[in-house]
C-alpha cells in the first residue's frame, strides 16, 4: 500500500469507514471494514495520523490504536463533519471535490503545496475571495488564527500559544496537512533543512503548527503573484 500519512476514521456500530491520505494530502485508501477487521487493518499499517471524531466509544478504540504505534487526534464533530460526508457518499463525492480543485487554474497550483490536498484546495479558493485583502501572508496567517498572541510583561514582548481566532476549519484543515508532511519526513527524511531543525527543536504538534503557518503564507504568495509553486533549494544547492 502506497504510503499513509493521515487517516480519517468514522467509527460506527458496525461497519468503519477509513479514509487515508498520503503526505500530499492524495487518496491513497478509502473502504469500508467491519468492526472485527478494523485492529488487523491498522496492524498492518507504518505509525500515522489517525483522526476520530469524539463519542462515547472513541477512547476505546483511540486506545487501541496508540497501542499500535499510531497518533490518534479525537476531534469535535464540527471539525470531523467534512471527512464523514464524504466517506458515507462514497467515491463520487471524492471525485467531486477533486474536479472541483482542479477546475480552476489557482486550484491546480495550489495543490502544488506539500500537505495542500483537493479538499483543502477547493476551501481555500471558496473562502479566500480577495486574496490582495491581506497585505501580507503573515495578514492571512493571523486570519486564520495561526500566529501566537503576544503578550507584554515588564517592557517584553512574549509569544504565547497561536491565537485560533478566524477560520476554524482552515486552521484544522492546514494543521492536519503540515501533520502530514512532517509525518512522512519523520519516515522518508526530506531536503528541507529548515524542516528537519524544527523538528528536532520542538514538538511534533508544535512544529505542525508553525509548518502549517509558513503554508498559510506560501499560499497567500501564490494567491497574490500568479506563479507556481517552487520547492525551496537546500542551503548547500544554493551555495554550490
Amino acid at each position: 500500500m502506497t504510503s499513509v500519512a493521515t487517516i480519517g476514521l468514522d467509527i460506527a456500530k458496525s461497519v468503519f469507514q477509513v479514509h487515508g491520505v498520503d503526505a500530499a494530502g492524495q487518496v491513497v485508501v478509502r473502504q469500508r471494514l467491519a468492526r472485527r477487521r478494523v485492529l488487523a487493518f491498522f496492524e498492518k499499517l507504518a505509525p500515522c495520523l489517525v483522526g476520530i471524531e469524539a463519542c462515547s466509544s472513541s477512547h476505546y478504540w483511540a486506545r487501541e490504536l496508540v497501542a499500535r504505534g499510531h497518533q490518534v487526534h479525537l476531534m469535535p464533530a464540527q471539525y470531523v463533519k467534512p471527512y464523514v460526508k464524504r466517506g458515507k457518499n462514497d467515491a463520487a463525492n471524492d471525485r467531486r471535490v477533486r474536479a472541483s480543485a482542479r477546475a480552476t487554474e489557482l486550484g491546480r497550483r495550489l495543490m502544488q503545496v506539500p500537505g495542500v490536498g483537493p479538499l483543502l484546495a477547493s476551501a481555500l479558493t471558496a473562502t479566500i475571495s480577495d486574496p490582495a485583502a491581506f497585505k501580507t501572508g503573515r495578514d492571512l496567517a493571523a486570519w486564520i488564527g495561526l500566529v501566537p498572541k503576544q503578550n507584554s510583561s515588564g517592557g517584553k514582548e512574549r509569544l504565547g500559544s497561536i491565537s485560533k481566532a478566524g477560520n476554524r476549519y482552515l486552521r484544522q484543515m492546514l494543521v492536519v496537512g503540515a501533520m502530514a508532511v512532517i509525518r512522512y519526513a519523520e519516515r522518508h527524511g526530506t531536503r528541507r533543512p529548515w524542516l528537519v531543525q524544527l523538528m528536532q527543536r520542538r514538538s511534533t504538534k508544535v512544529a505542525a503548527v508553525a509548518l502549517a503557518n509558513k503554508m498559510a503564507r506560501t499560499i497567500w504568495a501564490l494567491m497574490t503573484s500568479g506563479e507556481c509553486y517552487h520547492e525551496p533549494a537546500a542551503a548547500g544547492a544554493m551555495a554550490a
